[in-house]
């Protein structure tokens, strides 16, 4: 079903005219966006599924405040992301909805240079750790699993 119609204009030209709510959102100006959907459009997270899963766990903050995933974003807040081991404080420059090539993204927020050195601090630390780590030559045995198990808590 087709919802547009055709009225003459004064001209003597066909002018297409389109619903109203068509062109309410074409004008819309966006003054906010749900955390989940701005966190994904960022590329913080792959799926806003991660991205909510992440809010109910508290690992997001909004000005200094726990955020849910259907919190709204605005231009200047501050955020605290953490996921992978990571964690980010960035302030929203601008406001997207949709997934984008990186390059995108990444002028969706601006890191605060204290974040930016203390992540790649950790991440040599991290790096440098691995050095010092003695990896199993083969699988485990039986027994090796036992205790793997009792150690995590399970049995």
């Amino acid at each position: 079903m087709n919802h547009r119609s055709h009225v003459v204009h004064p001209s003597g030209g066909l002018r297409l005219i389109l619903p109203a709510s068509r062109v309410w959102q074409n004008r819309k100006i966006m003054t906010s966006v749900r955390m989940d959907k701005w966190l994904w459009a960022a590329r913080f997270f792959k799926t806003r599924a991660l991205a909510a899963r992440a809010c109910e766990l508290g690992r997001i903050q909004s000005n200094e405040q726990l955020a849910k995933a259907a919190r709204d974003v605005r231009i200047g807040d501050r955020l605290r992301v953490t996921n992978d081991g990571d964690d980010f404080v960035v302030e929203v420059q601008l406001l997207s909805e949709v997934r984008g090539p990186a390059s995108v993204a990444q002028t969706l927020y601006r890191e605060t240079e204290e974040s930016r050195e203390l992540r790649l601090k950790v991440a040599a630390e991290r790096k440098a750790m691995k050095q010092f780590e003695e990896l199993p030559v083969g699988r485990p045995s039986k027994r090796d699993r036992r205790r793997i198990i009792q150690f995590r808590g399970r049995a």
